[in-house]
């Protein structure tokens, strides 16, 4: 051990420590994590999947299906408490009736909160995107148990950010597919001895889950209106969606409107905006009522996780935000894999490899924040009232699961 191990086990010691005093008054992501625990498996006979919050447990689905079908026992953890709400509700689809995943919280990554990880470890342990733990990846090195990355994700902000610590865990990586060129690049300039390139698991993913059967009675009530479906919408987003919106409705009578946020920790602020604004909505959440009731309602807050990839085929068109308030932008293959017109924002950042394949394909619409009403009622005269079917995606952008897999296949332990 080097001084810079020394140091950083030292600063997350501490951090632990002051946290466990204190732990009734931290918050609950971090009693949470505190009280994470390893799965009762045998030690070096499972596999380790890590995905940090709601969108990476989204992401994991394809690769947890394909582990457990390969035969290997699969635990997935996450960091927040809007994560284990949905990897609780995930489960029992994930396993599928085969005894064979599991879940549970993160844990600190100091060596109190990695005990009980390390007495009975992975055989391999695989993060989503970009979740390097220095404390982890040193412990598994020694013990020689593969430390992967899949979907990695880097942009020159995160690097420009990486300190040593976060150098040092990367230079302990076994493999990074990542996802794109850009982060490829990215990961072996960080540090990452072994990188190739494995492409967007986005690309990937299986059909949405379907939607409850309370959202009957939201199709009957709105049978004959077109809607608009905004997913991901971030602060400030909301009035300028509202606003394209209120204006489209003019010329188009009965246009409702399903929104989604990006962060559960909004959901009560939309909702107060929407009271003030006096919207006749619904949140989500709420009970689900009779379709005469849903003929009075205009607005739907989905206030829930995991149901807006399915709901983005109950629309008319569809608005992926994040890129009119922010720079990064949200995933836009939802809507397009269902089929409806999709247009978004300028600031995709973060999707740079899918937008533009994408737009070339005439499958989205980049639209500045001062167009977006024109823009959204063009493509409401142009379209169907419902014209959710899947469609296929431009050939350029799949394949990546299997790609992935194949890069991570020899590093994972001896499935059964």
């Amino acid at each position: 051990m080097d001084t810079l191990d020394l140091s950083y086990r030292l600063a997350v010691s501490l951090a632990g420590a002051a946290a466990r005093a204190c732990a009734r008054g931290l918050p609950a992501a971090w009693r949470q994590r505190l009280g994470a625990e390893a799965p009762e498996l045998p030690a070096g006979h499972w596999v380790w999947l890590h995905a940090v919050s709601v969108g990476e447990l989204l992401l994991a689905d394809g690769l947890v299906g394909r582990l457990r079908d390969a035969g290997h026992r699969v635990h997935l953890s996450t960091g927040t408490p809007a994560g284990l709400e949905l990897l609780t509700r995930r489960l029992p689809g994930w396993d599928a009736g085969t005894g064979r995943v599991s879940g549970g919280a993160f844990p600190l990554d100091d060596a109190a909160g990695l005990e009980s990880f390390l007495q009975r470890p992975p055989g391999a342990f695989i993060a989503l995107e970009t979740e390097l733990w220095p404390g982890l990846l040193e412990a598994l090195a020694v013990r020689g148990i593969p430390r992967l990355v899949v979907n990695g994700r880097l942009t020159e902000r995160s690097l420009g950010r990486g300190g040593p610590w976060l150098r040092r865990a990367a230079a302990r990586l076994t493999l990074v597919a990542a996802r794109d060129e850009a982060s490829a690049d990215a990961f072996h300039r960080l540090g990452a001895p072994a990188v190739a390139l494995g492409g967007n698991l986005k690309a990937d993913l299986p059909p949405p889950r379907p939607l409850h059967s309370g959202w009957h009675r939201l199709r009957a009530g709105w049978a004959e209106a077109p809607v608009l479906v905004a997913g991901n919408t971030v602060a400030g987003e909301e009035d300028l969606i509202l606003a394209a919106w209120s204006a489209a409705r003019a010329q188009v009578p009965g246009l409702r409107l399903i929104l989604a946020p990006r962060q559960p920790r909004r959901f009560e602020a939309v909702a107060e905006a929407f009271a003030a604004r006096h919207l006749a909505f619904h949140r989500a959440s709420s009970p689900w009522d009779e379709a005469r009731v849903w003929r009075d309602v205009d607005v739907l807050l989905l206030d829930t996780l995991g149901e807006l990839p399915a709901a983005y085929a109950e629309g008319t068109v569809a608005l992926v935000a994040g890129g009119w308030a922010a720079t990064g932008g949200h995933n836009p293959l939802e809507p397009v894999q269902a089929g409806v017109p999709t247009l978004l924002g300028p600031g995709f950042a973060n999707f740079e490899d899918l937008v533009p394949p994408l737009v070339a394909a005439g499958r989205v619409e980049v639209v500045a924040a001062d167009r977006l009403a024109v823009r959204l009622l063009a493509a409401l005269a142009a379209a169907t009232l419902r014209p959710g079917t899947p469609v296929p995606l431009p050939a350029a952008l799949t394949g990546a699961l299997e790609h992935t897999w194949n890069l991570i296949a020899p590093q994972l332990p001896p499935a059964g």
